[in-house]
């Protein structure tokens, strides 16, 4: 669910990839379009802003430091891809007393293993799933570790029905299809009681006051036991800090740690971007189809990709999104008017309005299936279902009721794969490929 839509992953690597093989992935598919010979390592950023001719052309002058020559030049693009995403500046609250407490504070950007915490009382702010994986490893190590939330969460496990990585079960045009006719409420219940059969939400103190499809849900396989087993506390968010720890929301003893980690997310954050050409606050960083700032007068030059939270893998979404960047950077496509533009930015967020109690902080959130088949209607690669209804109901069959791949968007249209259906076709073999290592 994770590849790119014209290079599945060898059979041999695992459903859900530790991130060396998300590496090596990564460089497999970057040797195979010769994609190293044109990576600048060493280059920082340090501008980005509109070159002298810009209303003719929409070129962009970019100001870069040459880190090892210790020199900075300029040059100038016909288009520029801002690929940082959105998890580059941490986000760190100051709670009430924090500067007198005596112990470590950090951030969940900065946490890279539990070695150093061994025997320590930590408290993890946040539960989503950098809060959830923080929590599980340290709980392996530490004396106690307290989970801190203020709303609680939803919490699957990667492992669906029969075993099956959970992301192919779930994004399916059949569910989704089914999602789009029920009512909100009754697809939310639905969801609800399957998360429920492992473990009662309510029971382990996680259960949200919003309903499942309004909030990102956290994958993670082993809070539950953690939980079950004492090694995990589920606490509400800190009122206070005192000197040697803090006090939770509705307590008035102290509970004692020596470190605070805060998986509080990030702000968007592009420093190489002047405020006066284009904010990028949460509340109004409005941007079409999550690309392209409207107000600018050339807005195809200037493409935002991967700043946007699906519910489903990243690089296929980003993927897309390049695609439709390239095909405008090729005169191959068109912008709609600003006005179109803003309409289709204005109905996104009545929708988030609509579905999500916190709109701000959930304004890059979308619904994968659905995001997906939106931008590859806008390129010209959405699968033509009702034609291989009649003239290939194999592969008809595999595109509604299967996982939604991203080779689907290579069966037609720019840029298409030969070889797209037969990865369609295959996938449940590839799927099941990695566990095949006892031979009978």
């Amino acid at each position: 669910m994770t590849a790119f839509s014209d290079f599945p992953a060898p059979k041999d690597f695992p459903n859900y990839m530790h991130n060396t093989k998300m590496r090596e992935y990564l460089t497999l598919y970057a040797d195979r379009i010769g994609f190293k010979a044109y990576v600048k390592l060493n280059h920082e950023l340090i501008n980005c802003e509109q070159n002298d001719d810009y209303e003719g052309t929409g070129r962009w002058r970019l100001t870069v430091r040459d880190i090892l020559r210790n020199c900075v030049f300029h040059d100038v693009f016909d288009g520029v891809m801002v690929c940082t995403g959105n998890y580059s500046k941490p986000l760190m609250p100051e709670l009430k007393n924090q500067s007198i407490f005596k112990g470590l504070v950090l951030h969940s950007h900065e946490f890279k293993h539990a070695n150093g915490f061994e025997g320590k009382r930590v408290v993890v702010v946040g539960i989503g799933n950098s809060g959830a994986d923080i929590g599980v490893e340290l709980s392996n190590v530490c004396k106690n570790v307290y989970l801190s939330t203020r709303d609680g969460s939803w919490i699957a496990s990667r492992s669906g029905p029969m075993g099956q990585p959970f992301d192919t079960f779930l994004l399916r045009r059949s569910l989704y299809s089914m999602y789009k006719l029920l009512p909100y409420g009754l697809s939310c219940w639905a969801l609800e009681k399957y998360l429920h059969i492992r473990f009662d939400h309510k029971l382990y103190a996680l259960k949200p006051k919003h309903r499942v499809l309004s909030q990102h849900i956290v994958i993670n396989d082993e809070l539950p036991k953690k939980i079950m087993t004492g090694l995990a506390h589920i606490k509400p968010d800190i009122q206070e800090f005192t000197e040697n720890g803090v006090i939770f929301r509705g307590e008035t003893h102290e509970t004692t740690c020596d470190a605070v980690i805060y998986a509080t997310g990030y702000e968007i954050s592009y420093p190489f971007i002047s405020q006066t050409l284009l904010s990028v606050n949460k509340s109004d960083f409005n941007l079409y189809k999550h690309i392209f700032s409207p107000h600018l007068t050339h807005p195809q030059t200037l493409a935002f990709i991967g700043c946007i939270v699906p519910f489903g893998a990243l690089a296929p979404v980003a993927e897309l999104q390049s695609r439709y960047f390239a095909l405008l950077m090729a005169n191959k496509l068109q912008t709609p008017h600003k006005k179109q533009m803003l309409s289709d930015i204005k109905h996104r967020k009545a929708w988030v309005k609509k579905y999500f109690p916190d709109c701000e902080k959930f304004a890059l959130h979308v619904h994968y299936v659905e995001y997906m088949e939106e931008m590859a209607r806008i390129i010209g690669v959405k699968p033509k279902l009702f034609k291989y209804f009649f003239t290939d109901p194999k592969l008809w069959c595999h595109l509604y009721f299967g996982p939604c791949v991203p080779y689907q968007y290579r069966l037609n249209g720019p840029n298409k794969w030969s070889n797209a259906r037969e990865a369609i076709l295959t996938v449940n073999d590839r799927i099941k490929a990695p566990f095949k290592t006892r031979h009978e």
